[in-house]
């Protein structure tokens, strides 16, 4: 979707530290990244900043943009543009007009919303769901696949959802986030407090009995891939702790929206000490009052990392069942199926092209 359309839209990677600017068409970036230093604790060289960027940008074009479309931190009014009090972004306190007032400089519609929404939307339109239905077509399974959950690990536990090309995003702007969730660890706590940057290098402490302020979850990772000095099963069981919570996390969205899984961001680099607890969590059991034991989820989950899964996955076990009274037969497939695998685009780019289809998807309704 969107791969020959020639509309341009200017984007923005904001960051806490830098912001980086760039212009979409046709799901092609077609400039080169243009960073910034973001200014986040004072509020005017800040909004400089944008203007600057946007601009440098504007210039290197050959044609108007008619969008200027990206994903800014939260807590947001995002169809309203406005952004609300940041930790990460000092400066902005109070409530900020952000969308308005880009759209009043460029005169042009401005569009911003979270990295989890943009990132889901990205790889349901252009990456990862697209990929696996012709995945499956080649393979001559009749199953296409219409929803998907994105799911990001990094500073904070975010997520978006998907549902037949529409993104969910509620009537408050915080439809399907994740990371407000009740913690299984610690049920009195919020999921994200179990699955984050601070949650791994917290677990890591705790279970190695050093606190070292110093250490990065890519340090814990070193750690457990004994290429540094640790506690190397303190930071093994401190990525499975991640996984088991995000696990459950996971299986509460699933529940409802009942499409493929796909995560990404920095941390799933440490994928192979993450994904075991995550996927026993999501393929555990839970009981009746009467001693019936029910899977967790109502559908198989298959990790597509895994050749010989997706193999699995491709066993067709439909049946053609006998209408009664009739010589006619009804096709029946009692085999619930989905799928989790990583980001088919890199996160980043995901984000992006989320923006974009994001901007003419709203332009275009």
């Amino acid at each position: 979707m969107y791969s020959y359309d020639n509309r341009i839209v200017l984007t923005l990677d904001a960051g806490g530290t830098n912001f980086v600017f760039s212009a979409i068409q046709a799901n092609k970036e077609i400039v080169t990244p243009y960073c910034l230093p973001a200014c986040s604790d004072h509020f005017e060289k800040c909004l400089d900043t944008l203007v600057k960027g946007f601009t440098h940008k504007k210039k290197q074009l050959l044609s108007e943009p008619v969008a200027i479309s990206f994903a800014f931190p939260g807590p947001a009014d995002y169809k309203n543009g406005i952004i609300g009090d940041l930790p990460n972004f000092p400066s902005f306190r109070g409530g900020v007009p952000l969308g308005p007032f880009l759209e009043e400089y460029f005169q042009i519609p401005v569009f911003i919303n979270n990295d989890g929404n943009l990132f889901a939307y990205g790889e349901a339109l252009a990456g990862a769901l697209p990929d696996l239905n012709k995945r499956l077509k080649e393979h001559g399974s009749k199953r296409e696949y219409k929803n998907l959950t994105g799911i990001t690990f990094g500073t904070g536990f975010g997520s978006g959802i998907v549902i037949d090309n529409h993104l969910l995003t509620g009537d408050n702007d915080c439809g399907g986030d994740i990371w407000v969730l009740r913690n299984k660890l610690h049920p009195n706590m919020i999921a994200e407090e179990s699955v984050s940057i601070r949650a791994i290098t917290r677990v890591y402490d705790e279970l190695s009995h050093i606190e070292d302020k110093a250490l990065t979850p890519k340090d814990i990772f070193l750690i457990a891939e004994g290429d540094k000095d640790g506690d190397r099963q303190a930071a093994i069981d401190s990525f499975a702790q991640f996984g088991e919570a995000a696990g459950d996390a996971i299986a509460h969205l699933l529940t409802f929206t009942d499409g493929i899984v796909v995560t990404g961001g920095g941390i799933m680099g440490a994928a192979k000490y993450i994904m075991p607890a995550l996927l026993k969590e999501m393929k555990s059991t839970l009981t009746t009052f009467a001693g019936n034991t029910l899977s967790r989820l109502q559908m198989e989950i298959f990790d597509m990392a895994d050749e010989k899964q997706f193999e699995y996955f491709l066993l067709d076990k439909s049946v053609e069942l006998q209408i009664p009274g009739s010589n006619k037969t009804a096709h029946y497939n009692p085999n619930k199926k989905t799928v989790i695998m990583k980001t088919a685009l890199g996160t980043s780019r995901a984000i992006s092209l989320g923006a974009y289809a994001y901007a003419l998807h709203k332009i275009d309704n």
